[in-house]
């Protein structure tokens, strides 16, 4: 089985097998999860310091923070899945 990884900015990625949401970091409701997880440790925040655009709900339960918006990671997967770009991790070949 093989991995599709999906650019996040800042040199981050994600495997979009996992992911099951991804929202705008702007509303009450999704600020509230983001604290709750936050205090439960299940939150990574690839932001680099600046403004979260976007909340990526992953299947284990952690929410990625990003600095792009849910917009842009969506138009990635969509050219990513028209031109068969992503990288894929365990492909023979790679070491």
């Amino acid at each position: 089985m093989t991995t599709e990884l999906l650019a996040v900015g800042f040199r981050n990625f994600i495997a979009l097998n996992r992911v099951v949401a991804i929202v705008s970091a702007g509303s009450a409701p999704i600020q509230r999860l983001v604290r709750e997880g936050k205090k439960k440790g299940t939150v990574v925040d690839i932001t680099s310091g600046r403004r979260t655009k976007a909340a990526i709900f992953m299947d284990n339960g952690q929410i990625i923070l990003a600095a792009i918006t849910p917009e842009t990671i969506s138009g990635r997967v969509a050219a990513g899945a028209q031109e068969g770009v992503y990288a894929r991790a365990g492909q023979e070949g790679e070491g």
